[in-house]
Order: C-alpha cells, then sequence, then structure tokens
C-alpha cells in the first residue's frame, strides 16, 4: 500500500540544527529504501525563504504498522527532529 508522509519539524531555535545533525543518516537510509521500492520520492518541506522546515514522501509498505516500524527507527524521529506526522493512504498516479 501507499502512503503521503508529510512531516513538520519542530520549530524551536534548534530544530535545523537538529535536522543537520541527522540529515546524512536519514538520506542514507531513504536511499535504501529507494533501492528496495520502498521509498517512492521525498524531499524537503521548504519554507518562503527556503529554509527546511519539513519533509514530504511517498513511500509504499504491506502495512501501515510496517510504515510505523519505519518512521520509529528513521533518524528524523529518534533526532527529534519531526515533531507532527501526517500520513494518508495514498496512490501515485500512472503518469509514464
Amino acid at each position: 500500500m501507499q502512503f503521503l508522509v508529510i512531516a513538520r519539524d519542530g520549530t524551536d531555535a534548534d530544530a535545523l540544527d537538529r535536522r543537520m545533525k541527522v540529515r546524512e543518516a536519514h538520506l542514507e537510509g531513504a536511499k535504501k529504501m529507494h533501492a528496495c521500492g520502498e521509498m517512492i520520492n521525498g524531499g524537503a518541506l521548504l519554507d518562503e525563504d527556503g529554509k527546511m522546515i519539513g519533509s514530504c514522501c511517498m513511500v509504499e509498505f504491506p502495512s501501515r504498522e510496517e510504515l510505523d516500524a519505519w518512521l520509529s527507527r528513521d533518524p528524523y524521529v529518534t533526532g527529534n527532529v519531526w515533531q507532527e506526522i501526517e500520513v494518508h493512504p495514498f496512490r501515485v498516479a500512472p503518469l509514464s
């Protein structure tokens, strides 16, 4: 099942520092997920000034429970970067 994940970073003064501290580990995990078909696409949410304030990704897992298991171990969750996470069932349009 495909899901759309919208995750917003904290808004405190240390939020960007927390993100940058674990960003490489998060991206490394996303690359592995992409290679095995779990990460369809993703990227950073930006504010009007181009500052990273969250993330959005399309993922595919057999169940919501498996998606939740991924979230529980992602560096942006364990590193306290993502403060608000929305998960929606989703279907990627067949555009190609």
